[in-house]
């Protein structure tokens, strides 16, 4: 026999059996094929890919995946997107778009270098939450914010900058995307409707004396702006004024009331 057969017979099983195994893999690609739900994919387009959470799912893929399968019927959610994104999904579900109420992120402290002051110099990381394990973090008043800027980091917009010590929101540039709600260790930060002009700017919950001792402009617990609030939208719970952003109507009552200054006020 040449010496070639061997090698030509080689040659042709190895063939036969990768054209055996291609064919197999076409098979199993039909049976096991997932389908592919058309609707979920065109609404997965009409989002901004942000994968903030703001919308309450784990992610862009989540909250398009709820629409298309009728669990979630709020086109609106997607708080980056806006209006815009709100009325693309409408046009994708052919149902009528969703009212949609700007939303910005607040910071509540007022606790600047003017202010309130230091009670330690921190040499560790310089991170919030580095620096929060430390005995609650450098400032006297352990609730306020801690000025290192960890809510600056993980904004993708350039809407929140560190001002004098404190976290201050650009509104213009906010999207209400929520990572830095997520990213505050002293949970300072909240989601609210752009109309809404009220905010508490502090969320220290000791008693008034000690709270005011740790900064000028806390919140003492003396209730002038629940007892001067016209819709009730403002109680104060734990030694601290909460604005119920539901009911308030931004009238600026409980703002002009406050002693202090820890409620800000502005159009």
């Amino acid at each position: 026999m040449p010496d070639f057969v061997p090698i030509i017979t080689a040659t042709i099983v190895v063939t036969a059996i990768g054209l055996l195994c291609s064919v197999m893999l076409v098979i199993a690609s039909k049976v096991f094929a997932v389908k592919v739900d058309e609707k979920c994919e065109k609404i997965r387009e009409c989002l901004p890919g942000a994968n903030c959470g703001a919308c309450g799912y784990a992610g862009c893929d989540s909250y398009a995946k709820a629409l298309s399968l009728a669990e979630e019927t709020n086109t609106g959610l997607c708080t980056p997107g806006a209006a815009k994104v709100a009325a693309d999904i409408s046009d994708v579900l052919g149902v009528a778009p969703a009212e949609i109420t700007r939303k910005v992120a607040r910071v509540h402290c007022n606790g600047n270098c003017d202010n309130t002051s230091k009670k330690a110099v921190f040499m560790g990381s310089q991170s919030c939450a580095s620096a929060k394990l430390l005995y609650g973090g450098d400032g006297k008043c352990v609730y306020g914010c801690l000025g290192f800027g960890d809510c600056v980091t993980v904004c993708e917009y350039d809407a929140i900058h560190i001002n004098n010590g404190v976290a201050q929101v650009d509104i213009d540039s906010c999207t209400a995307c929520s990572r830095c709600v997520r990213a505050c260790p002293n949970g300072l930060i909240e989601i609210v409707p752009v109309d809404k002009h009220t905010v508490v700017k502090c969320s220290n919950e000791e008693k008034g004396a000690v709270a005011r001792k740790n900064c000028n402009v806390a919140c003492i617990g003396c209730m002038k702006c629940e007892r001067n609030c016209p819709t009730n939208a403002i109680v104060v719970k734990d030694n601290l004024a909460r604005i119920n952003y539901i009911r308030c109507i931004a009238c600026g009552e409980c703002a002009a009331a406050c002693p202090t200054g820890a409620i800000e006020y502005n159009k």
